[in-house]
């Protein structure tokens, strides 16, 4: 090699990660100030927008202005505007509103972040949350910001399941239940639907809550506790797991497939829905950096592969794995009790 010829590299991608934490600190900062929300009733310049979020108005314009870079605002004639993606996505009266996920990034997410080179060195969590005395807090402040991450893809798996033309009643197992998304999306499509939830009892109190704001409360039986010491019930026709098995672990991911499958009716469905990643680890970045998060969060999480859930999911006794795209970060991991 001439080693007179120049790199054409720059650290230009580098500073891109270097300050990688602002984007999500800076949204947060714009659903807290409600600036989605009011350029959704009209299209403002930075001290109008101020005055109507009584707010400053070199704070307002330096974020407006990070946004616009970011692609989530628009700038015409000096007035900010939203996007397709911020209109559908961070105004809060959208059923698609995400911004109560980024309202938990500083208070809950980043923190244990901070101690993401001791955690490398010991292995140990900074927080557990797959423990019920530190989790149960953690994701009862959580969960129901995060509906809908998953509410158009229980959608999409009730339509799969030909929910809506239901004419016996259908027995849902939601595991983890958390907000009662799966649940409560499967039972609004049909007077049929019957659900079953298992989570700790302070994250039931959210359930409960969320399924009484959609009208489907009645059809709400909680059961509180350890999701592998609790009864499930049994003949089920319908499982779902969503974002659970990245917290437990691979063993007690597989004996908690293994309680299910005995749970499940004959013909019944699992659905599993989590960030996967590619079986040699490769990607995609979503998966992989989910997996540092959960090595902060757990003892004993990570993210997976379809291969590897179908591996668990045959171990159970399940015939049919198969993937099903939704809207959603993943597609989901469907199989079937034969």
């Amino acid at each position: 090699m001439n080693a007179k010829k120049k790199s054409k590299l720059t650290p230009e991608r580098l500073m891109q990660f270097a300050w990688g934490y602002a984007p999500p600190l800076i949204i947060e900062a714009a659903v807290k100030n409600q600036l989605f929300d009011l350029l959704e009733a009209a299209p403002s310049n930075a001290a109008e927008l101020a005055q109507r979020a009584g707010a400053s108005v070199r704070g307002v314009q330096a974020v407006c202005n990070a946004l616009v870079g970011l692609g989530l605002l628009a700038r015409e004639g000096g007035r900010y505007t939203l996007t397709e993606e911020s209109a559908q996505f961070l105004v809060s009266r959208q059923p698609s509103y995400y911004g109560g996920f980024f309202e938990h990034i500083s208070t809950q997410l980043i923190p244990g972040w901070l101690s993401l080179d001791k955690t490398v060195h010991t292995g140990k969590p900074s927080v557990r949350v797959n423990s019920q005395k530190q989790g149960a807090k953690f994701f009862h402040a959580f969960v129901e910001a995060i509906f809908p991450l998953s509410y158009a893809a229980a959608q999409a798996l009730g339509a799969h399941l030909r929910i809506p033309k239901a004419k016996q009643p259908v027995s849902v197992l939601d595991l983890a239940a958390g907000s009662g998304v799966w649940g409560i999306a499967l039972a609004e499509q049909s007077p049929q639907v019957q659900v079953t939830a298992v989570d700790w009892p302070p994250v039931l109190t959210v359930t409960e809550k969320v399924a009484r704001r959609h009208g489907v409360a009645d059809r709400l039986t909680k059961v509180p506790g350890d999701l592998l010491k609790v009864a499930f019930g049994e003949n089920h026709q319908v499982a779902t797991l969503g974002h659970i098995l990245h917290s437990e672990g691979r063993d007690r991911s597989r004996q908690l497939l293994k309680k299910t499958f005995a749970a499940l009716a004959s013909g019944g469905t699992i659905a599993i829905m989590e960030f996967l990643v590619n079986e040699d680890r490769s990607g995609p970045p979503t998966g992989l950096i989910f997996a540092v998060n959960m090595l902060v969060h757990t003892e004993t999480g990570d993210t997976y592969s379809f291969e590897e859930i179908s591996g668990w999911l045959g171990e159970a006794g399940f015939i049919k794995t198969r993937l099903l795209p939704v809207p959603g970060p993943s597609p989901l991991v469907l199989a079937t009790k034969p």
